[in-house]
């Protein structure tokens, strides 16, 4: 009796992994519901959708370890493949990717990179093949794309070239074993990332033994420029809408050249303490992928000791990327980004998209009868809008559109072929606002790598790479273009003091204060200046324009400015490029 008592007390083997199968199954589909729930939150408002991904995050947190603690009984009685482990591994970096984009923060981007390269290092989908499933073959397949995506967006790109390669192989594999639908799609999908690369590698770097140099073009400690701060400097970056709708440009999962630049732009690089994650397979007790912290309600220690959690503030500014978004979608998120902006916030647009002209022959209202720029572009609109050539476009952005957010502190980038539409908008609230407009106009000689990206967006991303292109230089050995960015970083100190002391409107003190913008306004008189020198840009129309005007004799034809870029021009051996003297080339 005593011996049945006690069988009653303790139970079996056998059913303790009957448990450990059943509570894993429930953690495994508990994490799907709430992954799968994501697609539901809203992509706009910040409070909306925080604690849905923290609930999430705890789930997989949950569910990794489990799976890490019990993988000898799940494996025996449950059949717990590699290829499942992976799959919850590629959720888990989605989960950190999408964490990125809703947050801006870089450390984000490199855990999702953590998992992502932990996957391929510990081959969990090597043999998706033998499963005979296609289904399975698409989620290598996507993961791969995804992979890639996290790649270009941490510039590597060595790791970007081999993944695009074994992507091909996994195509091929696919196709050819299945002969699925979605075949071409995917030939699509190699030939976009393939154009992307190409098309990003616009001047080569080289080291001393022909390898490329990859540059990141993100803000750091070395890059920001100085600046005598003023009381008035009172201003900071807070909410950015970039969008997208250039159907010329090359583009890769959702995020044209521009968009890809811009976006780099308008952050910090990441921190020091997140390296660790590099290692292209992480080893156990060395990566956040076998012990990390989610940004959720939980916080555990990487294998160092230190806490990877939330930042205890904000390092960039929070943005929204939006490809080819509905007229309904921009307002929704422009409003959106209103509302959060707190006191002495900003919110910055960035348009990067084709010009949609007005047929008004006397524009009598400037906020609608000079066109805009086209953020969408369906098939059905088209046809309907030729039928009524009355009538204006749905998805165009018009200046007056933008009127109801001058209300706070808005400073907008146009780079369009319409841009000179936008330099009218009143200043109704006595709000700061500055428009960056770019040039309409491109030298026929340049108008065929249009595709490749903005000549004005390519100047406010890396200001020596566009000095570069427009002068012909392709390649540059690395010692030459560190030589040469000291004379960037020479201009952009000068052109910092001449803000500072030149009369100029008060708008552009209040948003110089802010580290971006202060980047944006110098690099913008870096590009006017030198497009104003070059013999290839004559004509108002080839120049950028911005709102108010900036001061031409105390800063844009400062004599300190044009010969610092004679200077760098005659370091490039590319002098001939350039006017004899500054005088002007209208």
């Amino acid at each position: 009796m005593v011996a049945m008592a006690g069988a009653s007390v303790y139970p079996s083997m056998e059913e303790l992994d009957r448990k450990v199968v059943i509570e894993f199954m429930h953690l495994l589909e508990k994490s799907k519901q709430l992954f799968n729930g994501l697609r539901d939150l809203p992509q706009h408002g910040h409070k909306q959708w925080q604690s849905y991904f923290g609930r999430t995050f705890d789930i997989y947190t949950k569910l990794w370890k489990f799976q890490q603690q019990h993988r000898l009984i799940l494996d025996t009685k449950y059949g717990l493949k590699r290829w499942q482990i992976g799959e919850i591994a590629s959720k888990i970096g989605q989960l950190y990717y999408h964490y990125y984009l809703r947050t801006s923060e870089t450390n984000y981007l490199n855990e999702a990179y953590s998992f992502y390269a932990a996957i391929r290092g510990r081959q969990y989908y090597s043999r998706a093949a033998k499963e005979n499933r296609p289904d399975l073959m698409v989620k290598k397949l996507r993961y791969y794309a995804r992979f890639i995506v996290v790649c270009l967006l941490l510039k590597r790109m060595k790791l970007v070239r081999e993944l695009v390669m074994e992507l091909d192989k996994q195509i091929v594999d696919y196709t050819s074993t299945y002969e699925p639908d979605d075949q071409l799609e995917w030939s699509l999908v190699l030939e976009e990332i393939k154009s992307f690369i190409k098309a990003d590698a616009i001047v080569n770097v080289l080291h001393a033994d022909a390898n490329t140099v990859i540059l990141s073009h993100r803000l750091g400690p070395l890059t920001t420029p100085p600046c005598e701060k003023t009381p008035m400097m009172n201003l900071v970056l807070q909410e950015i809408i970039i969008i997208g709708n250039c159907n010329d440009q090359v583009k890769f999962s959702e995020l044209t050249m521009d968009m890809f630049r811009m976006l780099q732009t308008l952050e910090r690089e990441p921190q020091d303490e997140f390296n660790h994650i590099y290692d292209s397979s992480p080893a156990p007790g060395r990566s956040s992928f076998d012990k990390y912290s989610m940004p959720g309600k939980m916080s555990h220690e990487n294998g160092d000791g230190q806490l990877l959690g939330r930042p205890s503030r904000r390092e960039n500014p929070h943005k929204y990327l939006l490809y080819k978004p509905t007229f309904s979608q921009v307002i929704m998120f422009l409003s959106s980004g209103f509302k959060e902006l707190p006191i002495n916030g900003a919110m910055l647009l960035y348009l990067s998209a084709d010009g949609c002209f007005s047929t008004a022959k006397h524009p009598q209202d400037y906020g609608y009868d000079l066109g805009g720029v086209q953020t969408s572009c369906k098939k059905e609109d088209m046809i309907h809008n030729k039928k009524s050539l009355q009538l204006k476009e749905m998805h165009c952005m018009y200046p007056g559109d933008l009127y109801p957010f001058t209300r706070k502190p808005f400073f907008v980038i146009v780079d369009s072929d319409n841009s000179f539409a936008f330099q009218h908008i009143p200043q109704y609230f006595n709000q700061p606002l500055v428009i960056l407009m770019s040039p309409q106009e491109l030298p026929l000689k340049f108008q065929d790598h249009h595709h490749n990206g903005s000549l004005f967006t390519l100047f406010l991303h890396s200001p020596l790479t566009a000095f570069c292109y427009i002068c012909g230089v392709t390649t540059i050995p690395i010692h030459q273009w560190e030589r040469c960015q000291s004379f960037i970083d020479r201009f952009v100190t000068e052109a910092s003091r001449l803000f500072s002391h030149c009369r100029i409107d008060p708008a552009y003190i209040q948003f110089f204060g802010d580290d971006f913008l202060r980047v944006l306004l110098l690099r913008y008189v870096f590009c006017d200046v030198v497009l104003h020198l070059h013999r290839s840009f004559k004509g108002s129309m080839l120049r950028p324009r911005c709102q108010p005007p900036l001061p031409e004799g105390d800063l844009l034809d400062h004599p300190s400015l044009t010969h610092l870029v004679f200077d760098l021009a005659a370091n490039l051996e590319v002098r001939d490029h350039f006017m004899p003297t500054n005088t002007g080339n209208d």
